[in-house]
C-alpha cells in the first residue's frame, strides 16, 4: 500500500514539475513577444490604430497562440493595446486624460526627489551624476537620438536612487510610459535633445549647490517641455488620439 502511495506521489510530483517547466517556457516565449511588441509600439514602428492578430504574430514568432495571448494581455494592462472581445486587437491611441494624469503624478514625485536630493547630496553623488551627463553629451555628439532617449529616462531614475528613493524610479517609468511614443516624436525635432540635456545640466548644478528653489524651478520647466509638442501633435494627428 505504501509503495503504491509512493508511486502516486512521485507521479504527482513529476506532473507538477512538467507543468512548471511548461509554464516557465511559456512565460519566456510570452516575454519575448511582449518585449518585441512593446519596443515596436513605443518606437512608433506600430502606429496607433494598427490592428494585430494573435494568429499572425504567433506565425511570425513560430509560437503557439497562448504565449502571444499572454503578451497581448500584458500590453493591454499597460494601456498599449486595446483588446475587445470579438473584435480585432489594435495598438491603443494616445489619451489626453491619461497623459495629464501621468504628468501630474510624475511631477509630484520628481519634486520630492530633487528636494531630498538637495538635502542628501555629496561629492560622490555629484560625480556619479556627472558621469551620466557625460554619456548624454556623447549620445548627442554622435547623433544617437534613441540612445539619448533611453538616457533621459535613466537620468531621472538615477536621481531617485541618489536621493535614496529607488522605488520611485518604477513610478516614474510607469508614468512616462504614456508619453514614450510622444517623446519619440518630440526627440526627432532638431535641438530637442540639446534642450533636455541643458535642463539636466542645470538641474545637476542646482542640486550640487543644494539650491532647492532652483532645482524645483528647473524640474517644472523640464517636465513642461512637451506641452507645446502635445498640442501640436494632437492638432496634426488627431487620428492617433482616442476620443475624449
Amino acid at each position: 500500500m505504501r509503495h503504491t502511495e509512493s508511486l502516486v506521489v512521485t507521479a504527482s510530483l513529476k506532473a507538477r514539475m512538467l507543468d512548471t517547466e511548461e509554464k516557465s517556457e511559456r512565460r519566456t516565449a510570452a516575454d519575448a513577444v511582449f518585449d518585441r511588441l512593446y519596443e515596436d509600439i513605443v518606437s512608433l514602428k506600430l502606429l496607433p490604430g494598427t490592428k494585430l492578430s494573435e494568429a499572425e504574430v504567433a506565425r511570425q514568432f513560430g509560437l503557439s497562440r497562448q504565449p502571444v495571448r499572454d503578451a497581448f494581455t500584458r500590453l493591454g494592462s499597460t494601456d498599449l493595446l486595446l483588446i475587445r472581445p470579438q473584435r480585432a486587437t489594435e495598438v491603443r491611441g494616445f489619451s489626453i486624460e491619461r497623459i495629464n494624469h501621468s504628468r501630474f503624478v510624475r511631477l509630484a514625485i520628481e519634486l520630492e526627489v530633487v528636494n531630498d536630493a538637495c538635502k542628501l547630496w555629496n561629492d560622490q553623488k555629484a560625480q556619479t551624476l556627472q558621469k551620466h551627463l557625460d554619456r548624454q553629451a556623447n549620445a548627442i555628439e554622435t547623433n544617437q537620438p534613441e540612445q539619448f532617449h533611453a538616457l533621459d529616462l535613466s537620468f531621472h531614475e538615477l536621481l531617485c536612487t541618489l536621493s535614496e528613493h529607488p522605488k520611485a524610479a518604477q513610478n516614474i517609468r510607469d508614468c512616462k510610459q504614456e508619453l514614450d511614443r510622444l517623446c519619440i516624436l518630440s526627440l526627432g525635432r532638431a535641438n530637442e535633445a540639446n534642450t533636455l540635456y541643458n535642463d539636466h545640466s542645470e538641474l545637476a548644478n542646482a542640486i550640487n549647490d543644494r539650491d532647492v528653489n532652483a532645482a524645483v524651478e528647473v524640474t517644472r520647466l523640464h517636465l513642461s517641455r512637451l506641452d507645446s509638442h502635445i498640442e501640436t501633435i494632437h492638432s496634426e494627428h488627431r487620428e492617433y488620439f482616442e476620443a475624449s
